[in-house]
């Protein structure tokens, strides 16, 4: 297997377990391509899923899962701490060896106009493949959610990529695109306010000035009795996990507020791990030849 691209859909459902079993199912299908990682959470009512393949294959797997998805879940019922706007939310495609992101937002493209065509999806492409500078945030293009679609897809600047210029009842839209691998990284505070957490999260996102490379949100975990502050760390080599975590934890004592625990969503690469390693225990002169395994991989 020479050329290797990761795809990360995320879609709307992360309660009914035959329903995401189901759905990944798709992937499990597709010769080619392998299932690296699947994770759900019922407070986000959203789940992640991770595999990574030969280019066509991965591209043929990512419409099978979201044909399927549009199938299985009514956006009109959809409920969660999560922004989302489809039933299939996000589904980034990442070079990862001997592909190029030129080629990856060929993926998109392609994927895109087949999803608007075939599944009458409005779909836009954001981060590398996106098609004006107002989309490649996908915070931006994500604003209003699934509810305030159905009047913002009627605005000029709006209009869909690819597929219908009205919103699909059932299954909402979709953004298709191509980015560098990013880091989901929740950090969990010891307070059921999710006001506290919002406010945290609007100081350290960079749209409100905070981190270049963090978006963030409050989010509830309604099951633990305590709130989260949810990121994307869009370019973990830029913007580090722990250069996030510090600086939640120091808006955190504004509050009186502790940090009581985080989480990864999904897979992570080796050297965002290693960079907090490296940081928090004053390791000098560290070089990633130095972990066993990567020595063993290589």
């Amino acid at each position: 297997m020479s050329k290797l691209v990761e795809c990360v859909p995320n879609f709307s459902e992360g309660r009914n377990v035959e329903i995401i079993e189901s759905i990944v199912d798709e992937v499990r299908k597709v010769e080619g391509v392998k299932l690296l990682d699947y994770s759900s959470d019922k407070d986000h009512n959203r789940s992640v899923v991770t595999f990574l393949g030969v280019p066509d294959e991965v591209e043929k797997a990512a419409f099978n899962l979201i044909r399927r998805a549009a199938e299985l879940i009514d956006m009109r019922k959809h409920r969660g701490a999560h922004p989302r706007m489809g039933a299939t939310d996000v589904v980034p495609f990442i070079p990862i060896k001997d592909v190029t992101t030129e080629e990856c937002v060929e993926i998109s493209q392609r994927l895109g106009k087949k999803v608007g065509d075939e599944l009458r999806i409005p779909v836009y492409l954001y981060e590398d493949a996106a098609s004006c500078a107002e989309r490649k945030n996908l915070a931006n293009i994500r604003k209003g959610q699934y509810e305030g679609f159905f009047e913002k897809i009627k605005q000029p600047e709006w209009k869909p990529d690819f597929g219908p210029d009205e919103i699909n009842v059932k299954s909402g839209a979709t953004v298709i695109g191509a980015r560098f691998p990013l880091v989901a990284y929740n950090i969990n505070l010891g307070t059921d306010d999710v006001e506290v957490a919002n406010a945290i999260a609007r100081k350290i996102r960079y749209i409100g000035g905070g981190l270049r490379y963090v978006k963030a949100v409050g989010v509830k975990v309604t099951e633990r009795n305590i709130v989260q502050v949810s990121m994307n760390l869009v370019n973990y080599e830029k913007t580090p996990i722990y250069a996030a975590q510090e600086m939640v934890k120091m808006e955190a004592k504004r509050y009186g507020v502790p940090v009581v625990g985080s989480e990864v969503i999904g897979l992570v690469p080796m050297k965002a791990l290693i960079d907090c390693a490296e940081y928090y225990l004053q390791i000098e002169n560290f070089n990633m030849s130095q972990v066993l395994e990567s020595r063993i991989s290589g």
